[in-house]
C-alpha cells in the first residue's frame, strides 16, 4: 500500500510530468493499493486558507474524486500521534512528521520527493527518481 505524501498526490493530479515515469506508472497501477491520509487534507486546507497554495478545483472536489477512484481514506489515530514523539527531528514539519508516523504505524510505502523524509528511513518511494 502506498501513502502519498502532499506534493505527491498535488503533481499527480495536476503536474503528472513532475513524476518520473516509473512513480506514475506504479501509483497509477492500482487505486485501491494507493492511501489518502486525512493529515494531506489538511495541509492543503491549511495551505490554501494562507495563500499558500492555488487549485483548479475545490479540496472537497479532490478528495471526492480520489474516493470514487478507489483510494482507501486514512485518518490520524492516537497511535500515530504518539508515534511523532518517538521520531528524532530530522523535520521540523508537522504534516510531513506525522506522514512518517503513519506510514511506520501502519506499514505502508511513502511516496515523496522531500529529502528530509526520505532521511527517515521509513519504507518509501522516492518520487524525484
Amino acid at each position: 500500500m502506498l501513502l502519498l505524501d502532499t506534493h505527491v498526490w498535488l503533481w499527480w493530479r495536476s503536474e503528472p510530468d513532475r513524476l518520473p515515469s516509473p512513480v506514475r506508472r506504479r501509483i497509477a497501477r492500482d487505486p485501491a493499493r494507493l492511501v489518502l491520509s486525512s493529515v494531506c487534507v489538511l495541509e492543503i486546507c491549511v495551505k490554501l486558507s494562507v495563500d499558500r497554495l492555488k487549485l483548479m478545483d475545490s479540496p472537497t472536489h479532490i478528495v471526492s474524486t480520489l474516493l470514487e477512484d478507489g483510494v482507501l481514506p486514512l485518518g490520524v489515530s492516537v497511535d500515530h500521534a504518539l508515534k511523532v514523539a518517538e521520531l528524532p527531528l530530522l523535520h521540523r514539519d508537522p504534516f510531513d512528521r506525522l506522514l512518517v508516523a503513519q506510514a511506520l504505524v501502519e506499514g505502508l510505502t511513502l511516496v515523496t520527493a522531500d529529502a528530509n523524509v526520505l532521511a527517515y528511513g521509513v519504507p518509501s518511494i522516492d518520487a524525484r527518481k
